[in-house]
């Protein structure tokens, strides 16, 4: 595969600045797939596993909210949480499904909290879920 210059930046600093044959994202609408001579474009993102192939490896994370560019050729991930699989803290992800499902089960939870806890668990499962894939 033809590789393409991919660079992933997130709020707390660099985390990728190389070339890349793939990458997959959950954008706010589905999945899509960036490959060399993508055609420009930006997309929100969503939550979700991303998968980049770096070297002829696949490499996955957990990668939640944010943006997606590409522009002649540059391919610019800008999410707003980014965790190589290798890099998730199982126990915490855990912790933080078990805190999402208490407030959850609790029937007199106010409606924001209701939404906060969905979002949080929606979270602590895509993390668990990418951290089986190391």
């Amino acid at each position: 595969m033809t590789p393409f210059q991919l660079k992933i930046v997130t709020p707390d600093g660099l985390i990728y600045d190389g070339m890349a044959e793939e990458l997959i994202v959950r954008s706010t609408s589905g999945d899509i797939g960036v490959m060399a001579g993508h055609i420009n474009c930006v997309v929100p993102l969503g939550m979700g596993q991303a998968m980049a192939i770096i070297d002829g490896t696949k490499k996955y994370a957990a990668c939640i909210g944010g943006m997606l560019s590409v522009l002649d050729g540059k391919v610019t991930l800008v999410p707003t949480t980014f965790e190589w699989a290798d890099q998730i803290d199982v126990s915490r992800a855990e912790k933080s499904e078990s805190r999402a499902r208490a407030v959850l089960d609790h029937k007199s939870s106010a409606d924001t909290d209701i939404r906060l806890a969905e979002a949080r668990l929606r979270r602590a499962l895509i993390r668990q879920s990418v951290a089986n894939r190391k």
